[in-house]
């Protein structure tokens, strides 16, 4: 560890809650370089929902690797974007009849989202974006600015401004009508509310707290967009990719919005690569108008066709992931009753799932407890109050069982804890 106090920066963050130093990585699993294995709940943080190194995506980019094809573009044209393409309006976009453009906007999910505000504002001329409370788009100035976790937002160093801030899905626990309050401020010329170019909103908030956003506040809101002349945007950078069950978050909800951002699992192997998706008539960018030196990884382009090809083709692993989620939510209800008198609870939706109580160091302990055990583990929320479950969409059911029991065990440690004899 000495190397890594000495030499890297205090801001790191995983490895203060994971003290061990990993080397390799397959499937479900991640091993410490004395060979210790842990089961990985986590998965890059939703970037691996295909498992570490699958070996169909490694086969794909060691061929092209090998073959001395290209590599670094920009936004040349090349076979590898172009398969990219191909591909994903044969399987994602077409089946889903949606009419999006493609933008490559540089290699993170940060990209993706600067570039929609960024659209947003040009195609709209209007600077205001809404966003929602717990919301998080990213660490760069914009997508920080439409973020709400105070301690993100209190690194900026500058005032983060041209937004508003409304209540997300159940805020305020069902006692205010939703979107009465945004209503208001839209029909009322002396609300002081200037006229949004978008709304940004996750369907459900990973780094919030795993909130979930109902399908019908998702109509809601959109149709209140179309009403007011507003862009809606999802940031589907964690929740899309299949990790709800559908490849997009939004589908349950019936709704298709104007801008649409990805990333993470878009390589399927967590290689950097980030979209920009938005309806046709939003295409008004000039040539370089918005441009960036990686937006051209070629590799990831590869691996992404490949990922494409091997599991969207049809609608079985979409079913198969929304199967080992309800498996997930049956042993979360079960953790949450043995801890109700803490206020355990269970929030998700498909393989986004959280165990959250109102104690809020009882979630951290958790996470540590099963690190000791042998799992990786994240929390969320604005108090870190939630065990947040982002396993890859490829383990097993068997897998998934063992991390569960190992969490359930690390609960029940944590619980004393919190609760000494």
């Amino acid at each position: 560890m000495e190397t890594f106090e000495r030499l890297e920066s205090e801001v790191r963050g995983y490895c203060r809650n994971w003290p061990a130093v990993f080397d390799r990585a397959v499937g479900s699993h991640v091993y410490d370089e004395s060979g210790r294995p842990y089961l990985d709940f986590f998965a890059g943080a939703g970037s691996l929902n295909y498992g570490h190194n699958n070996p169909e995506l490694k086969t794909a980019l060691i061929r092209y690797l090998t073959e001395d094809r290209i590599v670094h573009s920009l936004d040349a044209y090349s076979v590898a974007k172009r398969d990219f393409l191909a591909t994903f309006e044969e399987v994602v976009l077409r089946p889903r009849g949606l009419d999006y453009k493609v933008q490559f906007p540089g290699p993170a999910g940060n990209n993706a989202v600067e570039a929609a505000l960024k659209l947003a504002r040009k195609y709209t001329g209007r600077e205001t974006i809404v966003n929602f409370t717990n919301g998080f788009h990213g660490m760069t100035l914009g997508a920080l600015a439409v973020t709400g976790n105070s301690m993100k937002r209190g690194g900026a160093g500058v005032p983060l401004g041209h937004v508003a801030t409304m209540p997300f899905d159940n805020y305020m626990d069902g006692r205010t009508p939703d979107f009465l309050w945004l209503r208001s401020l839209l029909e009322d010329s002396g609300s002081g509310l200037d006229k949004p170019a978008a709304v940004i909103v996750e369907t459900i908030q990973g780094e919030g707290g795993i909130n979930v956003a109902g399908a019908q506040w998702l109509r809601e809101l959109s149709e209140l967009c179309r009403e007011h002349d507003m862009l809606m945007i999802v940031d589907d950078i964690q929740m899309g990719c299949g990790r709800t069950g559908d490849f997009f978050s939004f589908e349950e909800a019936g709704i298709v919005p104007d801008i649409v951002t990805l990333s993470k699992s878009i390589s399927g192997y967590g290689l950097p690569m980030a979209l920009t998706l938005f309806k046709r008539e939003l295409d008004v960018w000039e040539p370089g108008e918005h441009n960036g030196t990686f937006r051209g990884f070629n590799p990831a382009m590869v691996t992404g066709t490949e990922a494409l090809r091997r599991f969207w083709t049809d609608d079985a692993f979409s079913a198969a992931t929304k199967a080992k989620g309800d498996l997930v939510a049956a042993r979360l209800d079960e953790m949450a009753a043995e801890h109700v008198d803490l206020g355990a609870h269970v929030r998700g939706r498909g393989l986004a799932r959280g165990l959250a109580f109102t104690d809020t160091s009882v979630a951290k302990r958790v996470a540590a407890e099963s690190f000791e055990r042998g799992l990786l583990l994240e929390t969320s929320g604005p108090e870190d109050e939630v065990a947040k479950l982002l396993p890859p969409l490829t383990m097993t059911e068997e897998e998934l069982t063992a991390g569960l029991d190992i969490m359930a065990d690390a609960a029940r440690a944590a619980v004393k804890v919190a609760q000494p004899a």
